[in-house]
């Protein structure tokens, strides 16, 4: 058998393996090795967090034999211990050139890379671009002060990720004004970008804003500043579809403001931890895009004035994420179950304590939001099963549900599951303390379309394995 098999017929077989069993086919023989390899086009590579120069020829070798890689993702274990954070960061920081060459000679294929090892050097990123000239997406650590016209030097970007490190800070002023004085413009291909850890009194990225005319994508991750003026950072926004602002509190008010002034096409916006209510009312009112998902995670900043004006101004809204609202009401949810309409097809609830308050609200909501296809409530700990399956009597198109950590519910939540829900096909039970292996095995047994579920391997009896077995129901455990 393994003599008729031709090598592109068993590279082609390799590559269609799930990632579970494909591990297992570098052991059959050297044949099998070399074909696998030389199949890969995607690799992941974790390494030790005590770097050495020793580990180099290693990786060259490794390297070498995956000639068709075009997807390839470095990083170190360093950022898990604590205790050794300094002396791996400053290995990591003196290896890091040398590891980007490595990665540079032997992997010409490269599309996509994701270099988090340390803080890279412009001369490495400039022997990159030479060796790897049509990357399309790139994810790098730099230190301070900000540079990015290396940019230039890789013409077919697409994405582009950059985090910040720390440094002494002086050669900031020098940077600001080389970067900022120059008037020199030119027009980026680059459709996405994230930028983190941005800080109050860092420069540079003025240019980078000024040349993404065709920007569709932007995160700022713990950001307290946008690296420039608002007057630069306007450029890039005509075309912008979605927005993540993550624990970016001193900039939030202001990149909303200029969001809803003038951006016309926002499509998505999530924001995380941070937020004046005053920028955040101003935004909901005023904001003249058609957004259609919204995800927000505003323990302390988001409140029913802020739901009411959602719902007055985002009615063409498809997907609404709700995390740890602690200041909403069942009266802010009511108007948006009213004005959404049969047109929100995702909610999520997530550890929303006015869920298990005021009874009767998901029941309200369900009927009120008949078109659901996706509804997460998990982390509500005492939601119970009655008012669970009050809302499911409705939700009866709903494809995706996820409960995870909703410790008061029971095997009656199941029961309804089956009933209201026939076209469920991806359930998240995980943590549902109350719901017994009996009701699971009764679940996967009389499920019609159920293709993924997540629960605790400790409640699946044998009988169930074989029903999700049979049933070809992938379960996560």
């Amino acid at each position: 058998m393994e003599n008729t098999l031709y090598d592109e017929l068993l590279q082609e077989i390799f590559q269609k393996l799930p990632s579970s069993s494909s591990s297992s086919v570098s052991l059959v023989c050297k044949r099998w090795l070399n074909l696998y390899r030389s199949s890969r086009t995607s690799l992941s590579l974790l390494l030790p967090p005590h770097l050495s120069s020793s580990l180099i020829p290693s990786l060259f070798s490794f390297l070498s034999h995956h000639p068709f890689l075009s997807c390839l993702s470095l990083s170190s274990s360093s950022s898990s211990s604590s205790s050794s954070s300094s002396s791996s960061s400053s290995s990591s920081s003196s290896l890091s050139p040398l590891l980007l060459s490595v990665i540079s000679f032997s992997c010409s294929h490269l599309l996509s890379l994701k270099f988090m090892v340390g803080p890279v050097s412009f001369s490495s990123l400039f022997s990159l671009s030479t060796f790897c000239p049509q990357l399309t997406s790139l994810c790098v650590s730099l230190s301070r002060p900000i540079f990015l016209k290396w940019i230039l030097r890789f013409p077919c970007l697409k994405e582009l990720s950059i985090f910040l490190c720390d440094d002494d800070g002086s050669l900031r002023n020098w940077e600001h004004e080389v970067l900022e004085s120059n008037d020199f413009d030119t027009e980026l291909g680059l459709e996405s970008i994230c930028l983190v850890g941005i800080r109050g009194d860092d420069y540079g990225v003025g240019w980078l804003w000024r040349s993404c005319t065709k920007l569709k994508r932007l995160q700022l991750q713990c950001c307290q500043g946008i690296g420039s003026s608002y007057s630069c950072f306007i450029k890039c926004l005509q075309g912008l579809q979605e927005v993540e602002l993550r624990t970016c509190r001193s900039v939030v008010d202001g990149v909303l403001f200029e969001l809803a002034e003038h951006s016309h096409s926002l499509k998505s916006l999530l924001v995380y931890d941070g937020g004046s209510r005053e920028g955040l009312l101003q935004f909901f009112s005023q904001c003249r895009s058609k957004v259609l998902k919204l995800d927000l995670r505003l323990p302390l900043d988001l409140n029913n004035d802020h739901l009411l004006a959602i719902a007055a101004n985002f009615r063409g809204l498809v997907s609404l994420r709700l995390q740890s609202s602690c200041l909403v009401t069942g009266e802010g949810l009511k108007a948006l179950g009213i004005a959404m309409g049969n047109g929100l097809q995702e909610l999520s609830l997530v550890n929303c304590d006015v869920v298990e308050r005021e009874p009767g609200l998901l029941a309200t909501l369900g009927q009120h939001l008949r078109q659901l296809r996706k509804l997460d409530l998990s982390h509500n700990e005492m939601l119970l099963s009655k008012e669970f399956v009050s809302m499911l009597v409705s939700c009866i198109h709903l494809v995706d549900l996820r409960v995870r950590g909703c410790k008061a519910l029971t095997g009656a939540a199941m029961v309804s599951m089956l009933r209201s829900c026939k076209r469920l096909e991806n359930v998240d039970i995980m943590h549902c303390f109350g719901i017994e292996s009996e009701a699971i095995e009764y679940f996967l047994k009389n499920s019609c379309r159920l293709r993924r579920m997540e629960v605790e391997g400790n409640k699946l009896s044998d009988a169930a394995k074989m029903w999700a077995s049979n049933k070809f129901i992938e379960v996560v455990v």
